[in-house]
């Protein structure tokens, strides 16, 4: 990842933060010029919560490429309380089995590597279960 993108891309990675359309109140993560809802101009920032629910999951035995140091993992398609869904690798499990409705919430964790050892170490949000 080049260093501009890193940065352009750090509110979305270490905060979720997103937008709100004023015509219409969608919540939309990840940030974008146009509304998905009612096609409206959607420039509002807006940060989530980072709490949420596991809406689905899978467990990555073998990993893509850049990720193969972390497998095996599980990855999770996770509803923000909020409303819009998000893809994110779920970290901190511990025995704890993983199901559909688990309470999740955001945290910020290394993602991976960019490049060689001097390369930019990239961190982002993953979530976790809620702690009890």
């Amino acid at each position: 990842m080049e260093v501009p993108r890193y940065w352009r891309l750090k509110k979305q990675r270490y905060a979720l933060v997103g937008e709100t359309c004023p015509h219409c109140s969608a919540k939309i993560f990840p940030p974008r010029d146009i509304c998905p809802e009612c096609g409206g101009e959607a420039k509002t920032p807006f940060t989530f919560s980072g709490q949420g629910e596991v809406y689905s999951f899978t467990h990555m035995a073998s990993a893509p490429a850049g990720f193969e140091e972390q497998a095996p993992y599980t990855i999770a398609l996770v509803k923000l309380q909020e409303g819009p869904m998000v893809t994110a690798q779920l970290t901190d499990l511990g025995e704890e089995p993983v199901h559909i409705g688990m309470p999740v919430e955001m945290v910020t964790r290394k993602i991976r590597n960019d490049g060689d050892e001097r390369g930019i170490i990239v961190y982002g949000y993953k979530f976790r279960p809620v702690m009890k």
